[in-house]
C-alpha cells in the first residue's frame, strides 16, 4: 500500500510516454514509477459509469468496462457515450449482463481487476413500482455475482453504487449516513439497500473491503432521458407542458456528474478500513468493524426544485408551461446530504451550482439534438 492509492502493478499503459509520467496526479514511486490500477467499472456505457472511465483512463489506469447496453432508455445514447472512450488503448469492453453468473466470473478470472467499481443496476424509483422484478434479477442477484467474483479473484476494493433513496421515510434533515434507514418506500431503494447489507457480509466474513456511496439527484450531460432535468428541457424546448409532482414543493439535493466522479476517484483511491470505535451496543450505522463503508455524495445544499425549473428556463430562454400533480407513489419530498464524513475522509465536497450544472446540460442537449 502507498498513500492512499492501492499499490498493484507497475507496468505502463500502453499510451504512456516518459514524459507523461510526472505530470500524472497518481502517487510517484521514488521518482521513477507510477502505480496505476486494473479497475473493472459495471455500468460502463451508463450515465456516471462512462465518464468515470474517462476520467481513470485519462489518468492512466486500464480500465475493463462491463454493461449490457438495455433497452430501458434509448441504447444509442449508451452507444455514444461509450464511443467517448471504446477505443482508448486501455479499455476494454464487455457486453455482458451482470446477472449472468458465468460471464462475470469469465471476466473476472480473465482480466484480473485489482479494483472494481459497481455501477450497473436497473435505475428508476418509479420503474420499480411497475417491474419489481426487473430490481431483484439485476440489483440483488447482479451484486451478488460481482460480490463472489471479487472475493475469489483478490479484489482489493469493491466501490458501489447506492443511493439516497435508502432514506425513505426518514425526515431528519440533512440525510446522515450514522441515520437508521430501515424504512425504503420503493423496491428501488429496498435493493440498494440490500446492496449496502450484502456488501457488510462481505466485508465482514471474507475482509473485503468495501464502499457503498449514496449519490444524490446525479444530473448534468449525457444524463438519462428518465431524469427530470432531460424531461423538462426536452418539453420546454418543444413548447409542451412539464409535470411537475408534490405541486412543486419538493427541495432536491442535485449534484453534478463531474462532481460525482472526483468523489467516486477519490473513494476508489482510498479503500474502506475497520472502524476501531466502532460499538456493538451502540452500533453505527455507516461503519462497523469490518472494512466496510458508507458515504453520502451530495452537493449538501438542496434547492427548490421550482427554482431548478427556473434555471433551466434561463438557459433555455423560455418559460414553461407547467402541469401541477400530486406526489407520486415512493417519491419523498425532499432530499439533503450531510457530507461530513466525506469531507473528513477525502478532503472533498461537490460544489458546482445548479445553474452552472444546468447549462452546461442545456448547453450539451441542443448540441446532441441539433437544436
Amino acid at each position: 500500500m502507498l498513500g492512499s492509492v492501492v499499490q498493484v502493478h507497475l507496468s505502463l499503459p500502453r499510451n504512456t510516454n516518459d514524459s507523461a509520467l510526472f505530470t500524472s496526479p497518481l502517487i510517484q514511486l521514488g521518482r521513477f514509477f507510477l502505480v496505476f490500477m486494473n479497475i473493472l467499472i459495471t455500468g460502463s456505457a451508463g450515465f456516471i459509469g462512462s465518464s468515470l472511465s474517462l476520467k481513470l483512463l485519462n489518468r492512466g489506469d486500464s480500465v475493463i468496462g462491463i454493461d449490457n447496453h438495455n433497452d430501458y432508455y434509448d441504447p444509442k445514447l449508451k452507444e455514444l457515450r461509450l464511443n467517448r472512450h471504446i477505443d482508448h488503448q486501455n479499455y476494454i469492453h464487455c457486453k455482458i449482463d451482470i446477472s449472468n453468473e458465468a460471464e462475470v466470473n469469465k471476466v473476472f478470472e480473465t482480466h484480473k481487476p485489482d479494483v472494481v467499481v459497481n455501477l450497473a443496476a436497473q435505475a428508476g424509483v418509479r420503474y420499480s413500482i411497475e417491474n419489481p422484478l426487473a430490481y431483484v434479477e439485476t440489483n440483488i442477484t447482479g451484486f451478488a455475482h460481482i460480490l463472489e467474483a471479487c472475493r475469489h479473484n483478490s479484489v482489493k476494493h469493491l466501490v458501489y453504487a447506492s443511493s439516497s433513496s435508502v432514506y425513505g421515510a426518514n425526515t431528519l434533515m440533512p440525510f446522515s449516513i450514522h441515520q437508521n434507514v430501515d424504512h425504503p418506500l420503493s423496491l428501488y431503494a429496498a435493493s440498494k439497500k440490500s446492496n449496502e447489507l450484502m456488501a457488510h457480509t462481505y466485508s465482514h466474513l471474507y475482509n473485503l473491503p468495501t464502499t457503498g456511496l449514496r449519490f444524490f439527484t446525479v444530473y448534468g450531460p449525457w444524463g438519462r432521458p428518465d431524469m427530470a432535468l432531460f424531461k423538462f428541457t426536452k418539453n420546454i424546448i418543444a413548447g409542451e407542458p412539464i409535470d411537475v409532482f408534490n405541486h412543486g414543493r419538493h427541495r432536491r439535493d442535485f449534484t453534478y456528474i463531474d462532481d460525482i466522479v472526483e468523489g467516486v476517484t477519490r473513494v476508489i483511491d482510498k479503500p474502506a478500513t475497520s472502524n476501531n470505535c466502532w460499538k456493538s451496543d451502540n452500533p453505527d450505522p455507516g461503519s462497523s468493524t469490518a472494512p466496510w463503508r458508507i458515504y453520502n455524495i451530495g452537493n449538501s445544499q438542496p434547492v427548490e426544485l421550482m427554482d431548478y425549473i427556473s434555471a433551466i428556463e434561463q438557459s433555455i430562454g423560455v418559460k414553461a408551461t407547467i402541469n401541477f400533480l400530486p406526489l407520486q407513489p415512493g417519491d419523498v419530498p425532499d432530499t439533503y446530504a450531510n457530507v461530513d464524513d466525506l469531507i473528513e475522509y477525502f478532503d472533498y465536497k461537490p460544489d458546482t451550482s445548479v445553474q452552472t450544472g444546468v447549462k452546461n446540460f442545456v448547453d450539451w442537449y441542443l448540441d446532441y439534438y441539433k437544436n
